[in-house]
């Protein structure tokens, strides 16, 4: 039977568990809507992920899984798999622990792939070895599980570029709500879940947000609730600072972002969501590597020293000092912000 006859195929895609790669998973499901249209695609992700999910064309339908870290969740990975079977042809494993294989198992899905890690034998029936010099980067390893298996061993994997949809309308209103200005806005992020080691020093956040606003700037430093503190710390006594660090939900993110002229960010989840709604991003590398994770987009500017000592992939500095960051100045930033013409653009 033919492809262009043949029904069309139902994916089941298990979701990782950071906001950022799961941006990037949108990759994998761009590439699955290409290559089979009409094709159907449901995400098993924590629900967190939903706001996300919901700003993807190519994303069908949602399956919550809400398991606590470490936490096994035999009871809730039984019950949505019972939910999910006879609906799905083939599943498609993306983290590489042995219990994300298990709802596809429990569920009956034919077809299961993922990579090869943590005794998965029983669980997948396509396993595929990841060479790690030919699938170099995180999203290049989304998007091979949805390739033939030589065609990715090859190496030849395209990487269609994420994008979010923007509600117009939330944003109108979160303006009202939150107090913006209507001065051109420039985005921090100096949260990143994984650790200090990817942290920009606060005190250079709160050097560069007080140089923006002298430009003509309103800066938005935003973040989840864990972020509180970060954002107050570089908003204290600045006028046109907003901390907005758990004042928004994470589709809250999506438009806020999508406003900004500009951000400037720690690699975290939040500089992929900058990058999928546009907007140009000054990403800030230390203890990570900008050729593993980078943000996917060409309006992007990487800062990263390359020490000798860098990268570690470390949540903590190894050293105690952390000068891969701490050396990369905010007046290097600041020159790279302004080199647009936005100096102009934001005086009027």
């Amino acid at each position: 039977m033919s492809q262009a006859s043949a029904p069309a195929p139902r994916f089941l895609v298990v979701g990782p568990s950071w906001v950022g790669d799961m941006v990037m998973a949108q990759s994998l499901f761009i590439t699955l809507k290409q290559r089979w249209p009409g094709c159907r695609i449901g995400v098993v992700a924590p629900g967190w992920s939903q706001p996300i999910l919901e700003r993807m064309n190519e994303v069908d339908e949602v399956a919550t899984l809400d398991v606590g870290h470490g936490e096994f969740g035999w009871g809730s990975r039984r019950t949505l798999a019972r939910s999910l079977r006879g609906r799905f042809d083939t599943a498609i494993v993306l983290p590489r622990s042995w219990k994300s294989a298990l709802v596809p198992l429990l569920a009956r899905i034919p077809r299961r792939i993922g990579f090869t890690g943590e005794q998965r034998y029983g669980l997948l029936n396509d396993r595929r070895e990841l060479d790690k010099t030919v699938l170099d980067q995180t999203v290049k390893r989304f998007v091979a599980l949805g390739l033939d298996a030589g065609e990715a061993q090859r190496g030849d994997v395209a990487i269609p570029r994420p994008h979010l949809r923007v509600d117009a309308d939330n944003l109108a209103a979160l303006r009202v709500r939150l107090g913006l200005s209507s001065r051109p806005a420039i985005g921090m992020m100096p949260g990143a879940e994984y650790g200090p080691a990817k942290q920009w020093p606060l005190p250079h956040f709160r050097e560069l947000a007080g140089r923006l606003t002298a430009e003509g700037f309103e800066v938005r430093v935003l973040g989840g609730p864990k972020d509180v503190e970060a954002g107050a710390a570089i908003a204290e006594g600045q006028a046109q600072v907003h901390n907005l660090c758990g004042q928004t939900r994470l589709a809250d993110a999506v438009d806020l972002l999508a406003d900004c002229r500009q951000v400037v960010t720690n690699d975290s989840g939040l500089m992929h969501v900058a990058a999928a709604v546009g907007t140009r991003v000054h990403a800030l590398y230390g203890s990570s590597s900008p050729a593993y994770t980078p943000p996917l987009t060409d309006k992007a500017e990487i800062h990263y020293l390359g020490l000798g000592c860098s990268p570690c992939f470390e949540r903590t500095c190894p050293l105690g000092h952390t000068n891969c960051l701490v050396q990369l100045s905010p007046q290097r930033v600041l020159a790279a912000l302004l080199g647009a013409g936005e100096a102009v653009i934001a005086r009027g």
